[in-house]
């Protein structure tokens, strides 16, 4: 096939300038991008459509993972533009987090002109299989006249319930070839409602007198009067009230529903959930445990419970709980749907900093409507207690357990929530596979304080070393769970990426230096340099 063969006939617009305004007629009004030769004619679209915001990102991890923040909060998907199969596969970590998240993405790979494809050039891939793995939608252009009827079903299908990731294949043939036209905004599927049979399967549960747990997520727990109303239906049920492990998003802080969130660690888990006879699943997934382990189980729910899923992801969770409330009549006491002393903020820490402090002082600092990003990993243990008391705030999780999140996920929130003060708490392991978005948050001033929880290892490996009964770790072992030798100096390298940078060695100077960072507008970095550091631990 020629290049002449390869385009549409002489006549209206580019595939690339089709694309971009129909991006923006749907309503995507930012693209964080990572371009290479095959988007050339995407990047240059940009200076002639207007209404795109283009963010550029140094790494492919970066700008997925900052579409997943973006969408988080915004409610509304931003692109992503990247390169060929390898910049995709690149990325494919944190558009799985974004998968598991249901946040929507449009996803715009470029790829070789049709007819170069046959050649086998070096960067030649499967791109449609790759996207696969991560996307609920992909599609590919093959004629410049599809490109704007396609860019607006990437649109629709991302924003459609649950919401996910499309991912639209774009050959540099058609990008560049005539006769395109913006395609027309399409429809939004939107949840579907609630089984009449699942509503009245749960509400036997939950009237049933008989221990019952209430698992949610989505969208109950991402807002603050949802999350309310599902308190109080579980104080007017006697239920036990348990969000999902790692939330998309949850509203948290002093006056909001305190609930607990189903623990990391199976046992933990079982011992939240056990004795149920009845679970009502309402925006959440089966509990099942992060990995196998030896003699241990993966189904989380106990033996002889019965499981109602009642609002799975696709189905109104919010449209469930109001039905259920009115079903039942149940409308407990809002004491009793919140925990003791949460209008409270806590005190200053001091002393070394442990992950209690740590958030602890997180808490203390927090300013009004903040989004908090939590990739602490081991340190995630302290973060109910040290945020019960403060400010009322966004928490985003690793949803997908796919490291490399915090930092791009952060900037992409600052940049979705523009005015909220964003705080990102990151492992040290784990940041180093996405630092570059800090140069992002300087170059585009984003008011993002990260607090680097620095204990020199992986230590989350070292506990689940001793939880899959691997034996006792040997030097060997030990120096790949080990990130020492030589230690890292994650304020030079703050610095040198264009944040202002320092460390903390006590509770009491982290506190000072989140007062001052959250006093100053524009991106700063804290190394929290942990108790166990250097301690091999």
């Amino acid at each position: 096939m020629s290049g002449q063969e390869a385009t549409s006939p002489a006549g209206g617009s580019s595939g690339a300038r089709a694309l971009v305004a129909t991006l923006v007629a749907s309503g995507v009004d930012t693209c964080f991008a990572n371009p290479g030769t095959s988007e050339m004619h995407f990047v240059a679209a940009l200076d002639s459509v207007a209404g795109l915001r283009p963010v550029l990102g140094l790494a492919e991890g970066v700008v997925t993972g900052a579409a997943d923040g973006y969408g988080r909060v915004a409610g509304r998907p931003a692109a992503v533009l990247v390169h060929l199969g390898p910049g995709l596969a690149n990325g494919v970590a944190n558009l799985h987090n974004a998968r598991r998240a249901h946040t929507p993405v449009v996803a715009v790979v470029g790829d070789h002109a049709t007819y170069h494809k046959r050649l086998d050039a070096p960067l030649e891939s499967d791109i449609d299989a790759i996207a696969g793995t991560v996307s609920s939608w992909v599609r590919r252009s093959w004629r410049p006249c599809d490109v704007g009827r396609d860019a607006a079903s990437a649109v629709a299908a991302a924003r459609s319930a649950p919401g996910g990731v499309a991912t639209l294949i774009l050959p540099a043939d058609v990008s560049w070839g005539s006769g395109a036209v913006p395609g027309s905004v399409q429809p939004v599927q939107p949840p579907a409602p609630a089984s009449e049979a699942d509503l009245a399967a749960a509400a036997a549960a939950l009237g049933s007198g008989e221990p019952v747990a209430i698992l949610a997520g989505g969208a109950v727990v991402a807002d603050a009067d949802l999350q309310d109303r599902l308190a109080r239906l579980a104080a007017g049920t006697g239920a036990r009230l348990i969000c999902e492990t790692f939330p998309a998003r949850i509203a948290g802080g002093a006056g909001r529903a305190r609930i607990a969130r189903l623990a990391y660690l199976g046992e933990m888990a079982a011992a939240q959930l056990d004795g149920c006879r009845h679970l009502v699943l309402l925006g959440a997934r089966r509990p099942v445990a992060f990995f196998a382990y030896p003699g241990r189980p993966g189904d989380l729910v106990p033996d002889g419970c019965a499981v109602c899923e009642l609002a799975p992801p696709g189905v109104d969770a919010a449209g469930a709980l109001a039905a259920l409330v009115d079903r039942l009549g149940a409308d407990g006491p809002v004491s009793s749907a919140r925990g003791a002393g949460d209008d409270q903020r806590a005190g200053l820490p001091s002393g070394p900093i442990d992950p209690a402090a740590l958030w602890a002082a997180v808490g203390a600092t927090l300013p009004e409507g903040a989004v908090v990003v939590d990739e602490s990993v081991s340190s995630s243990f302290g973060s109910g207690a040290g945020l019960a008391g403060a400010a009322p705030h966004d928490l985003l999780t690793l949803t997908g357990g796919a490291i490399g999140f915090g930092s791009p996920c952060a900037t992409g929130a600052a940049v979705g929530a523009p005015g909220r003060p964003v705080v990102c708490l990151q492992a040290d392991g784990s940041a180093l596979y996405t630092l570059p978005a800090l140069w992002t948050q300087a170059r585009e001033g984003l008011d993002v304080t990260t607090v680097v929880v620095d204990n020199r290892s992986y230590a989350i490996l070292a506990m689940e070393l001793d939880r899959v009964e691997a034996g006792a770790p040997g030097p060997l072992a030990r120096s790949l769970l080990d990130l020492s030798r030589p230690d890292l100096d994650f304020v030079s390298l703050a610095r040198g990426l264009g944040v202002p940078a320092t460390r903390a060695d006590t509770a009491s100077q982290l506190a000072r230096q989140l007062a001052a960072a959250h006093a100053e507008p524009g991106p700063h970095l804290i190394d929290a340099v942990m108790a166990a550091a250097g301690a091999g631990g």
